[in-house]
């Protein structure tokens, strides 16, 4: 027969295992939910949203970006070349 000690310690470890295992359980239902909480939110807000920049600063932007990649990149470039790279 097993000692009172130990059916102590073994109901102890079943109830905190079974504790345990609803506390997860329930933690991970509530992560869910407020997983598909944002996501609802989120698909309804990407459909009101605009574009944050509008055609024009497009073009802005890429005539900016394509003169600094010119002027920065420009004497790598002159060097390779002049290498025969």
């Amino acid at each position: 027969m097993i000692s009172v000690l130990a059916q102590e310690r073994l109901l102890g470890g079943a109830l905190g295992s079974v504790l345990a295992g609803v506390v997860v359980f329930e933690q991970r239902k509530c992560i869910y939910k407020s997983i598909a909480n944002n996501q609802s939110q989120m698909e309804s807000h990407s459909l009101k949203t605009e574009p944050i920049f509008g055609k024009k600063s497009r073009s802005e932007f890429a005539h900016l970006w394509n003169r600094t990649v010119d002027k920065t990149l420009g004497p790598v470039i002159a060097a390779l070349s002049s290498r025969g790279w």
